[in-house]
């Protein structure tokens, strides 16, 4: 591999032949790959002409060094949907959703888990183990018994059911903590201590950015092919659910290796981060100006993927924000539910709430005049709807007796 490991802090490098969590400075370590040994192979054309139908197609930025090693189960691809300007999304002009619900077990932690796990693997890892506060856990529980892994998880006791169901069914040591999902990582971290098993943790280990960062590849091939071009194109506009926030770092970090291998130039989308009112330590962060985001006390959103009250990459994220001229943006549960039910019925797209979340937050900022509408907007939608279907009101549907005489009185008053 054409890869080396480096503190995001100091620059400082480490052995990627070993297994790695933090820097010695406790910030996420990042990799980087010697780019210059790639760029005549690796072109645009090549991963256009390349017969693998996952995100392991860009291999050479990826921790192997065949995609032969990688443990797949066909992550990413997604599709790249432009929004009928229909009801509420008629003002946007160049409107998009990034569908990450077509990955398997339903959502982008596939891609990261993926990439992880891997590595993980080829390090002689028997079990990891991670905090989650849902999505991740369904992943990790796929990938480890893809790869014949031990997985532990740690999840709040108010995750949604439908991921404490995937991981139970997928084989997964599941412990219901009656805490947040920091608290869950707490406990994590002293098990991992204890029992040698892989802390997998959102930017604890190297690689789950790397498995997200190729949603940042996929989008400039998917715009190019929308708008029928060979050169490659980036958006004016990325609206990102912003929890651990592993998926922006990633993307951001996407942009300047492309732009290194002379795919793109320099111009970058403006990054808008998007979280919960109740859990909001990023925008906080950002409007007070400040380098980091503490603890945000008391954290509550329906959202789960938002609830993360401290993030371990917070700088990353708040840099990012800062140098593409973006900003960051909460939305209120009542307000990220009802943008929800919007795109799934205004587009025919199974939204979860943290894709409801970014839609209200582009809602908002076209209002406020911060957007304009002929600008290419990207909302990425993190994951399906299906798995929050707790969160949704069904005790009003109509019931018809097939035995009686008035049914159709009922489609009457329906339609």
């Amino acid at each position: 591999m054409h890869l080396d490991l480096k503190c995001s802090l100091t620059g400082e490098s480490y052995p990627v032949d070993q297994l790695q969590n933090l820097s010695a400075q406790g910030k996420p370590l990042l990799a980087e790959y010697d780019l210059d040994a790639i760029k005549e192979t690796m072109t645009p054309q090549a991963v256009r002409a390349r017969n693998i139908r996952s995100m392991w197609k860009f291999w050479e930025l990826m921790p192997v060094d065949s995609p032969e090693e990688a443990v797949s189960l066909g992550e990413g691809c997604t599709p790249l949907l432009q929004a009928n300007r229909v009801g509420p999304f008629e003002p946007f002009e160049n409107l998009f959703v990034k569908d990450e619900s077509f990955n398997p077990t339903g959502s982008f932690k596939a891609r990261g888990m993926s990439a992880a796990v891997t590595r993980a693997k080829a390090l002689g890892v028997k079990a990891i183990a991670l905090p989650s506060a849902g999505n991740a856990a369904g992943a990790a529980t796929y990938y480890a018994a893809r790869a014949g892994l031990e997985c532990h998880l740690f999840v709040p006791e108010d995750t949604p059911p439908a991921n404490i169901v995937e991981s139970k069914l997928g084989g997964a040591n599941i412990y219901l903590v009656n805490g947040l999902i920091s608290d869950c990582g707490r406990l994590c971290r002293e098990a991992c201590d204890q029992f040698g098993w892989f802390d997998l943790s959102t930017l604890k280990e190297p690689f789950r950015v790397e498995g997200k960062k190729t949603m940042g590849y996929e989008l400039a091939f998917d715009l190019a092919d929308h708008f029928g071009t060979e050169t490659l194109q980036l958006p004016d506009v990325i609206f990102y659910p912003t929890g651990g926030g592993t998926g922006l770092i990633g993307i951001w970090k996407a942009f300047d290796e492309v732009e290194a291998l002379g795919w793109i130039g320099s111009a970058r989308p403006k990054m808008v981060a998007v979280q919960a009112d109740g859990c909001s330590p990023i925008v906080k962060a950002y409007l007070e100006g400040a380098d980091s985001a503490p603890l945000f006390p008391n954290a509550a959103t329906c959202a789960s993927g938002l609830r993360v009250p401290v993030a371990v990459g917070d700088f990353l994220m708040l840099d990012a924000i800062r140098k593409s001229s973006g900003t960051a943006i909460s939305v209120s549960d009542q307000k990220l539910m009802q943008g929800t039910e919007e795109i799934c019925r205004w587009q025919g797209i199974s939204a979860c709430p943290e894709g409801g979340a970014v839609w209200k937050a582009a809602e908002q900022l076209m209002s406020d005049g911060w957007l304009s509408p002929e600008e290419t907007i990207v909302l990425f939608n993190t994951g399906t709807g299906l798995k929050y279907n707790h969160l949704f009101k069904s005790d009003d549907i109509p019931r018809i007796d097939h035995e009686g005489e008035n049914w159709m009185k009922i489609l009457e008053q329906q339609s």
